[in-house]
């Protein structure tokens, strides 16, 4: 597929445009859903990676990283979140001037169902994934 020069084929540029549109229909279901169950999508990926974080591990900076936000940013993100009653900020044992973001029993409800959809989803769409991978090798 991919020129011994380096160079791009023509079957290498359809393979990407496939890979992007694959990703864009996740996105754009992964957004529709979390919509549904009244959050932004912002909100939801902020949810995950708290729940996805390992232990002690959630805090502004952390969530600011895997968004790729601000921290001023990640900070207004959960104080709103905070303020929905989904995310509670408790002193870290290891040192006190940092918080630790827990999810609340209602977050941890919204956030399993929207898993169980996504990973649903996911797994309809390994098929076709792997087939476009393939082709970008």
């Amino acid at each position: 597929m991919t020129k011994t020069d380096g160079a791009l084929a023509d079957a290498d540029y359809a393979a990407l445009a496939e890979f992007r549109y694959a990703l864009r229909r996740f996105l754009s279901f992964s957004e529709a859903r979390a919509v549904q169950a009244g959050l932004t999508p912002q909100q939801h990926q902020a949810l995950l990676a708290i729940r996805g974080a390992p232990p002690g591990a959630a805090t502004v900076g952390y969530v600011a990283e895997r968004l790729i936000l601000k921290p001023h940013s990640a900070t207004g993100l959960l104080n709103r979140l905070e303020t929905l009653g989904m995310v509670s900020r408790e002193t870290a044992d290891a040192d006190r001037r940092r918080a630790v973001l827990r999810l609340t029993a209602k977050a941890h409800r919204i956030l399993e169902a929207l898993s169980v959809a996504h990973r649903a989803e996911i797994r309809n769409m390994r098929p076709a994934l792997a087939a476009i991978l393939s082709r970008i090798d």
